[in-house]
């Protein structure tokens, strides 16, 4: 994963190097912090950082799926808190979303459930989504509280009400969709690409009306990105299979 913080610094998971670094785009310099030895095991996997409401506390938000473990990393002293919310052996964390009050919430692929963790108690909670088997993966928080998920295993997008704690579900029409990745919108929208099916969706909510579009050519979308700054918005995505970057910019 790779997110700016409220500075506009970059933030990466250097993965089987188990480290995080930061890049100060001005000074255009890295600064890493390493885990500690008792930490860093071969199949450690540092793949998401979270640093987007450091600012709350000094603290960011650290994946590691090589040890289903979540870390929270002080950069002023170095040192990492552990945060393990299964015993081995554990379902995959796949991905952490941070809500303004820096609490850190994470997708359970290999299982169907959200989780979170407290950022003043330390307490981990876990819920269940609807769909049993449901696969969540990548996640993101939106203006509203919203955490938005794709349900890859149960093939629809998800969502999390962080403040009532409710989930909703919604299933593409084009049938083996099996959406990676689902992001909102500036709109109350969200969008998510197909891993299968060659087509990008955008779902109302509040109707639960879907718009696919196809894509011209075969694709398998991961990572999501809406750019808010356009009107209407812009969907931005990679394409596994061709070495290409998509652009779609919708005509409502």
């Amino acid at each position: 994963g790779l997110r700016p913080d409220e500075d506009g610094n970059l933030w990466i998971g250097m993965m089987y190097q188990g480290a995080v670094a930061r890049f100060n785009p001005k000074t255009e310099k890295f600064q890493t912090w390493s885990l500690p030895a008792d930490l860093n095991k071969d199949y450690t996997q540092v793949n998401e950082v979270n640093p987007i409401h450091s600012k709350v506390d000094g603290k960011v938000w650290v994946q590691d799926a090589g040890t289903y473990t979540i870390y929270r990393l002080d950069p002023v002293t170095g040192k990492f808190e552990t945060f393990k919310p299964f015993p081995d052996p554990s379902p995959n964390i796949y991905d952490i979303a941070a809500d303004p009050e820096n609490n850190v919430y994470f997708t359970v692929f290999g299982a169907d459930q959200i989780g979170r963790v407290d950022a003043k108690s330390g307490e981990i909670s876990l819920f269940e989504t609807p769909t049993k088997n449901s696969n969540p993966r990548r996640g993101s928080i939106d203006p509203q509280g919203r955490m938005w998920f794709g349900e890859w295993g149960g093939d629809q997008f998800g969502m999390f009400d962080t403040k009532t704690q409710i989930f909703k579900e919604w299933k593409p029409p084009t049938p083996w969709f099996f959406p990676y990745d689902v992001i909102g919108d500036k709109n109350g929208e969200a969008w998510g690409g197909s891993t299968m099916s060659d087509r990008v969706a955008r779902l109302d909510p509040r109707t639960g009306k879907f718009v696919e579009y196809l894509l011209p050519k075969t694709t398998n979308i991961r990572r999501v990105f809406i750019d808010e700054s356009t009107n209407p918005v812009t969907f931005w995505c990679g394409n596994n299979m061709g070495a290409e970057i998509i652009k779609l910019e919708p005509l409502d």
